[in-house]
Formats: C-alpha cells, structure tokens, sequence
C-alpha cells in the first residue's frame, strides 16, 4: 500500500513539474513564435505585391521592406497594403488584400493582389494553411498560385467574383484550375476569395483614392 501512495505521488509531482515547464518554456517562446508568424506575414504581403527583397532577408529587414515600400490603409472592414516604389516616380504598383476563411483541416489565410487597375489579378499567397499535404496543401505550391496571375476579378460580363473549376474546364478570364482530389478546399478557396472580391466592390476601391 505504501508503495503504491509512494508511486502516486511520484507520478503527480513528476505531472505537475512538466506541466509548469511546459508553461513556462510556453510563455517564454510565445514573444517568438509571434514574431515568426509577424515577419512570415510581412514576407507573404511583400512577394504578392511583388516587392524586391533578399532572398535570405532577416526579420528585420523584411520589416524595414515592408516599412519604405508599403503603405497600409483601412477602408472601412477592409485592410489594404498600397505598395508604391519609394525609387521610382511611378506611382501605385499594386494593392493587396488579405482572406481568411475555414480550410477543410484548419484556418486558411492569404493575400490577394491585384493590378492599380484593381481588376487584373497581380497574385495570390496563403502564409497559414493546414491543408493535407499533396492533395489540399498544395494551394501553397507554385503551380496552382501561378494561375492567378493576369486573371480578372470579374468575368466577360463584369460578373464579380473568381471561379476554380475542376476537370480542367477553366478557360474564362476569371477562371482557374482546382486541385485534382482536393475539391472540398478548391471550394472553401473560392469562396474566401470571393468574400475579399465583394470587399473591395463593395467599398469601390480605386488605387488613385
């Protein structure tokens, strides 16, 4: 009996010590974590407007990017990133948008970015998805966000709103390819997509405000 007691109060207070280390090892990375998430943020807003960076650019130099090259604005729910090229009289370059909406797994979060005409798509990222990898996690890849580039946000008859299509029947200005065994995310997709769409109709959004 006394074994068994020595044996139980071992196990608790072994429970309760790692319990407390994890707390504390928790709330001593969290500042970190945050700042991760902030500079892949920053990162993910910067390569859909298409802003030069270093490749293995800092934090803090992604910040510093982000500070002289983007100006940030609120047009009533909505958030915009104006990038203007400090270097060069040309004026707006592109603007972006962030989406966010529910993934089949998880939250799914990205930009959107469009031409100062704010009709012709300059790119789309996703800096927080947990979709199954190679089937729904591969709105993150390459190909599949390549296909947004040049593509309107409306269709031949001023329609607003982007389609992702499967069977390879995407021909439409506004159109683009789903991904092949991930419908239920292409779906989820579109339909964030198109929220951020009906925003920026909605709050008639023009690069020369």
């Amino acid at each position: 009996m006394k074994k068994s007691l020595h044996t139980i109060s071992y196990a608790a207070v072994l429970g309760t010590a790692c319990a407390l280390l994890l707390t504390g090892a928790g709330r001593f990375t969290a500042p970190y974590r945050e700042a991760n998430a902030k500079a892949e943020e920053v990162r993910n807003i910067l390569k859909v407007l298409d802003v030069p960076f270093e490749l293995g650019a800092s934090s803090q130099d992604l910040l510093d990017v982000f500070k002289r090259c983007v100006r940030q604005e609120r047009r009533g729910d909505l958030t915009l990133y104006i990038y203007e090229d400090p270097d060069a009289a040309r004026g707006v370059q592109a603007i972006a948008v962030p989406f966010a909406g529910q993934g089949l797994w998880g939250p799914i979060r990205g930009f959107l970015a469009l031409k100062p005409d704010m009709k012709t798509i300059q790119g789309v990222t996703f800096h927080q998805q947990e979709e199954t990898p190679g089937l729904g996690g591969e709105i993150g890849s390459d190909w599949f966000r390549d296909q947004f580039k040049g593509k309107t946000i409306e269709d031949v008859n001023g329609r607003a709103g982007i389609r992702i299509l499967r069977g390879g029947s995407a021909s439409g200005p506004n159109e683009v390819h789903a991904i092949t065994g991930a419908t239920m995310t292409s779906e989820r997709v579109e339909k964030m997509l198109n929220a951020a769409i009906m925003q920026i109709a909605g709050e008639d959004i023009h690069h020369g405000q």
